[in-house]
């Protein structure tokens, strides 16, 4: 094995939630990735949709015993001395598979080796291994010092609230169900004046609807302000639930901007300006609005692109009008108004 040493790290991470062309519903999943020579290792697993066993969502005795076990300081879950380093984001069943490898000492140094993708108990390595990633040899100090720092994670945890403020109820509360369908909690209120700065430190995001004039805006930004509270504020593009969801999805990353795989979202003159980190699936969906106000979507492009700058081809159906476009992968989603 190498004796050369990579880096250890960790950084915020998120799984995008939504609510898909199709109706479906994706699950929102705040996590902590590793960070391996500078760069999430999710990344180096092409397009898998995973999260890592350090979720925020997770009760803390289970988070505790996650780092623990990754520490080894406790059992192997699996055979072999086989750790899930991802797994479904949806339910967490090894059925659906993960993400394996073995984690194991040499003096003070951890070795990360043997990465495959796994179902059952027993991994097969010939017929299932990541041949091309790893063994990763880190020094003990810096991996137990990252490790180590999640189990104070209070002030770390990420608010998964959003306050609504519009003008209508009806399409508030059709918000509000989906944001709590896929795991974000959701309150509608037309104030917060008085309101008690613990109570509004319950939430990361705000966002208003395009009926709200610009002094009852400042009104609320004051009140956080007051209160020392930083959330992120969306101003909603149209009255269309899930672009509303996806800007405010993209207003809950948290993850370092440089470590995201999608980076870039342009969208004018019938074509879209994808930009991306490493390979990963992107799906482009089109929401437009006609001229009696009523919702139509296109799913316009749906593939796996490498990491690099694209230009995609829109039809001009699907963007004529007052048109918006959604790009989501696994990891993240942007949102762009149509230019003209």
């Amino acid at each position: 094995m190498s004796a050369a040493y990579a880096t250890f790290g960790l950084a915020p991470a998120m799984r995008a939630g939504g609510v898909l062309a199709n109706g479906d519903y994706q699950v929102h999943r705040d996590f902590v990735d590793f960070i391996v020579d500078g760069r999430p290792l999710l990344f180096q697993l092409s397009d898998l949709d995973a999260v890592s066993p350090l979720a925020s969502d997770v009760p803390p005795a289970i988070f505790t015993a996650q780092v623990r076990s990754l520490l080894l300081e406790a059992e192997a879950p699996l055979p072999g001395s086989r750790y899930v380093i991802y797994g479904c984001p949806e339910c967490e069943d090894l059925a659906c598979g993960a993400v394996t490898a073995v984690i194991d000492k040499e003096g003070d140094d951890y070795i990360w080796r043997d990465f495959a993708w796994q179902t059952d108990e027993h991994a097969d390595l010939e017929l299932n291994g990541y041949h091309g990633i790893g063994p990763f040899r880190f020094r003990g100090a810096d991996y137990r010092a990252a490790l180590g720092s999640l189990l104070d994670r209070d002030s770390e945890a990420p608010r998964r609230r959003v306050l609504l403020i519009g003008a209508r109820v009806a399409l508030l509360a059709k918000l509000a169900a989906a944001l709590r369908t896929i795991g974000i909690g959701a309150d509608i209120t037309d104030d917060v004046g008085g309101v008690p700065a613990d109570e509004l430190r319950a939430y990361g995001a705000v966002a208003f609807g395009r009926a709200i004039r610009e002094e009852r805006r400042a009104a609320v930004r004051r009140a956080f302000a007051d209160a020392g509270v930083d959330v992120a504020y969306v101003d909603g593009l149209a009255p269309i639930v899930p672009l509303l969801v996806a800007q405010i999805e993209h207003a809950l990353d948290r993850s370092p901007v440089e470590r995201r795989r999608l980076t870039r979202l342009v969208a004018a003159d019938g074509e879209a300006g994808v930009e991306v980190t490493s390979p990963c699936r992107v799906r482009l969906t089109a929401y437009r609005i006609d001229r009696l106000y009523r919702t139509h979507t296109h799913e316009v492009f749906d593939g796996v692109l490498e990491p690099g700058r694209h230009r995609i081809a829109l039809d001009a159906k699907a963007v004529k009008g007052e048109a918006f476009l959604v790009a989501r992968t696994s990891g993240s989603v942007l949102v762009e108004a149509m230019a003209r």
